[in-house]
């Protein structure tokens, strides 16, 4: 990559850290990490909940035949090997912006099931994800449909190896969701349809993106609905809705709304733009997957609505030129409008935070994650 592709991703100086005329700069920055604390504090406890029905799990079926425990280690696997854990963040963040308490009580115990929860939906989502991409990695680690099409393919068993690999991911990836169903069977009332639309809205989500791939349809409205699907609704909107709500405040959806739309689609325009020009090192996967797998995603979906070299060889249907693409993608200039574009947005998302109802301090620290989820290079 040239150095103009592969330069930084980073937030203008005026947006790195947002201040009021009430607070100094000092006592914001003292609050904030004092929420991060607690935020931090209910995630060791999401990943220990995770780590610990896993563990049981691996011993249940284990016993039985040690084959069975494969799509186990394929989902701690995936989870092991790291990932930002954006949806449970967001979750503990709505429940404690929302007054929840940290008292050990049942809420709190909710809380952590809720995020476990999330984190086991977005393993199924990521793994089934990886199948449909063909992406060799993920997280810097092979992907379950590769790991396994290697191990059949080591052992010389019958069959086609790819299959195989594929088989043994989608199985992993229906394990991780009923997982995720069980972590939160505890839920009920509001709580329960915040999760249960969730689900639907990601998994229908991921099949009109699916759809507009097939079909080579460069429609900026339909690709946006998807970002807000796939990343506005599921990764931050219904998560802060989910805590709220768990913390006894669904009076805050339509205010988590309003930030969560905005600051989801500055995260799925960021992860396009990483998709097109990050750095594999950093990232964790191959550069450039969208287009190698016909994605249109919503940086494509503008650049060819807007770009007229980038239009003509989208429209080239099944022969794609991934380098001549990614070439017109980067000499149309959408990065930087894209980038003009996420700075929008996260103000947007702010301003959404104004006059919301919210626990001391999360109008800044929710400001503080819309910042980091636009910027991030991974």
């Amino acid at each position: 990559m040239t150095a103009e592709e592969n330069a930084p991703f980073r937030p203008p100086a005026d947006r790195e850290r947002p201040e009021t005329e009430a607070d100094s700069a000092a006592d914001l920055a003292a609050d904030s990490a004092d929420l991060a604390v607690s935020t931090v504090r209910l995630l060791t406890r999401v990943t220990a909940r995770i780590e610990d029905l896993l563990t049981a799990e691996r011993k249940t079926w284990g016993d039985v035949d040690a084959r069975m425990t494969r799509p186990i280690d394929a989902i701690a696997h995936l989870v092991g090997a790291g990932g930002k854990r954006l949806r449970p963040t967001f979750c503990i963040s709505g429940y404690l912006a929302a007054g929840g308490a940290l008292d050990g009580a049942q809420a709190e115990d909710a809380v952590v099931s809720a995020g476990a929860a999330l984190e086991l939906l977005h393993a199924f989502a990521l793994i089934h994800d990886d199948v449909m991409d063909n992406a060799p990695t993920r997280r810097g680690r092979s992907t379950a449909h590769m790991k396994h099409a290697g191990i059949h393919a080591d052992h010389g068993w019958a069959g086609e190896a790819r299959r195989y690999g594929e088989g043994a991911a989608i199985i992993a990836g229906d394990l991780a969701y009923g997982y995720a169903h069980t972590a939160v069977e505890a839920l009920s009332g509001p709580a329960r349809r915040v999760w249960n639309h969730l689900g639907t809205e990601m998994i229908l989500g991921q099949q009109l993106d699916m759809s507009l791939a097939a079909e080579l349809a460069p429609d900026p409205a339909l690709a946006r609905y998807v970002a807000v699907c796939k990343s506005g609704q599921y990764t931050i909107h219904r998560p802060l809705s989910l805590g709220a709500v768990i913390a006894g405040r669904d009076d805050l959806n339509e205010v988590f709304e309003a930030y969560g739309v905005a600051a989801g689609e500055a995260f799925q325009l960021r992860d396009d733009l990483l998709d097109a020009f990050g750095d594999p090192e950093v990232t964790g996967k191959p550069a450039g997957l969208d287009i190698s797998e016909h994605k249109m995603n919503l940086l494509l979906a503008l650049a060819a609505t807007k770009d007229a070299e980038v239009a003509r060889l989208v429209a080239d249907g099944r022969h794609w030129d991934a380098d001549r693409l990614h070439g017109a993608l980067l000499a149309s200039g959408m990065r930087q409008e894209v980038e003009k574009r996420i700075g929008e947005l996260v103000a947007t998302a702010r301003e959404a935070l104004e006059n919301a109802p919210l626990a001391p301090g999360w109008r800044q620290r929710l400001g503080e994650m819309a910042v980091q989820v636009a910027y991030r290079d991974h």
